[in-house]
């Protein structure tokens, strides 16, 4: 594909020897001696690229740059000039340059712009391909070995890496096999925690990884302190890592990253258990007996974390912790602005809990809101919209208000959730819960190979409404549907972003903290 470029210089002439180099190497470039006629040809014929003299005699280079910068957005600009006086980079860059190069120019100086500004994607992708068939095989053969959580917290990590990298190539082909590689780490994940879940939580063995009942203990609680800046937990209610990753650029203006890292949520995946465990720092069955009556089972009306207050401050009691602390639920918009506006009125407390909802409630309109479902189509439209919201939300106002006012932050989530695309059958009681990615009830019916099956709930610290309570997890991207009407369900809810279950996304969630510039 030819580009065409436009290259406005009062001394042009001298310039011929640059302008043949780049004809030479397959560029049509067209030539002006001054803005007004730059401005002119820029009407007259589309340009890829336009190279515009700052020092220009009549119309400046700046005056060129606003006409053409006017009329055509979206064409890139370089401009050249002699002058190295830092007003006049301002003004080029506030002008929305595309870069800005210094006389004497050399041809391959001007090559390099043209590369950078026109054929960045290309090269990226291409780079990107050539990097990930390198390492195709050395994680091919990592997954081959015996991981333990730390390794597979550490593969995780590099598949989301990949995922963000290829998203943006021109190779679909690679993305199919990132996709494919990852399925089999999920399905080898899926297995390794059905293994040894059970032993984790019970505290057995050598290999036992940081979970969500013990995350405020050891990653939130030796942060406080009583006296200077206050420390905010800010937990993002099923936020994944790959959604995280899109988000730390933005944070970047305002805070540097101190410490970050993966945890493991707790089974079931899914609010009511993984949130209730970080703030009581216990187990669900262990909740469910310190706190009579505050543990709500799924079949009953009211919300599953109301509680989640008292259990913080029991939580700091226990660990001698006798500080000021506050704690916020964000649910709506309005809320998210009232708490924006009132920052100051925390600033005495030594820890502020701020719970935010968004994205758990989108994954849910994501299921059941065709428009939702179109603009989160797959995991990188999910991770884009995630990102719009958040750039346009009342917490981003919070955490630069938390910035200006020297607040440390620890930002983590309860569990992420996976995008199911294969269904299981299983056969339950009017009592069984509604949730795709897990079930409990008596006399469940399943496929063995789809799930782990927990046949006693005190196994894995887990409530049991009766003796014969059975609880199973659907394994990597799999989701339950009942015999009855199958096909209209198995239709609805694939493709659809779901948690409860036992994948990477749902279970390797990210904890990081953030300390202001």
């Amino acid at each position: 594909m030819s580009v065409n470029i436009l290259w406005a210089d009062d001394e042009i002439d001298l310039l011929r020897p640059h302008v043949l180099f780049l004809e030479e190497k397959g560029y049509a470039v067209d030539t002006v001696n001054n803005g007004l006629d730059a401005v002119e040809q820029a009407a007259k014929q589309d340009y890829d690229i336009i190279f515009l003299d700052e020092n220009m005699p009549g119309l400046s280079g700046l005056e060129t740059l606003e006409r053409i910068k006017d009329a055509h957005p979206m064409v890139p600009v370089v401009m050249i000039t002699k002058s190295e006086e830092e007003h006049i980079m301002e003004e080029a860059i506030g002008g929305k340059i595309s870069d800005y190069l210094i006389k004497p120019v050399n041809p391959n100086q001007i090559l390099l712009s043209l590369k950078k500004n026109l054929e960045t994607r290309r090269l990226v992708s291409e780079k990107t391909t050539s990097s990930y068939q390198r390492e195709f095989r050395q994680l091919g053969m990592r997954l081959g070995d015996r991981l333990n959580s730390g390794d597979w917290m550490q593969l995780y990590d590099e598949l989301v890496k990949w995922e963000l990298q290829l998203s943006g190539s021109e190779d679909q082909g690679m993305a199919e096999i990132l996709r494919a590689q990852w399925n089999e780490a999920n399905d080898l994940f899926s297995r390794f925690v059905a293994e040894h879940y059970v032993d984790w939580v019970n505290g057995r063995g050598d290999d036992i990884p940081l979970q969500s009942h013990l995350l405020f203990r050891e990653k939130v609680a030796p942060l406080i302190k009583e006296d200077g800046a206050p420390l905010y937990l800010v937990l993002i209610d099923n936020l994944r890592l790959d959604q995280w990753r899109t988000l730390e650029p933005i944070l970047g203006q305002y805070f540097r990253v101190e410490e970050q890292g993966l945890f493991y949520s707790i089974l079931p995946t899914a609010t009511q258990y993984a949130r209730n465990a970080i703030f009581a720092g216990m187990l669900p069955s262990e909740i469910e007996k310190r706190f009579p009556g505050k543990w709500i089972s799924e079949d009953e009306e009211g919300s599953k974390n109301a509680h989640e207050e008292e259990f913080l401050l029991g939580q700091l009691q226990r660990l001698g912790k006798k500080v000021k602390a506050s704690y916020h639920k964000i649910t709506n918009l309005n809320a998210g602005r009232k708490l924006s506006e009132r920052l100051d009125d925390l600033s005495g407390n030594a820890l502020n809990v701020i719970v935010y909802n968004f994205v758990d409630m989108l994954s849910h309109a994501r299921t059941d809101m065709e428009v939702i479902r179109e603009l989160a189509e797959d995991d990188a439209a999910y991770r884009s919209l995630t990102k719009s919201w958040f750039e346009h939300s009342p917490l981003f106002d919070i955490l630069k208000g938390i910035a200006e006012r020297g607040g440390r932050v620890v930002i983590t989530t309860d569990h992420g959730t996976i995008r199911v695309t294969e269904p299981s059958k299983v056969v339950g009681d009017r009592n069984t819960n509604s949730n795709l990615r897990y079930k409990h009830g008596r006399n469940l019916t399943f496929e063995a190979k789809d799930v782990l099956a927990v046949k006693d709930p005190a196994d894995a610290f887990l409530p049991k409404a009766n003796v014969s309570t059975t609880y199973i997890f659907a394994k990597k991207d799999q989701y339950f549907v009942y015999p009855n009407n199958y096909n209209h369900f198995v239709n609805f809810y694939r493709h659809t972003f779901q948690h409860g279950g036992i994948s990477m996304e749902e279970m390797l969630v990210p904890v990081a903290v953030l300390k202001p510039r």
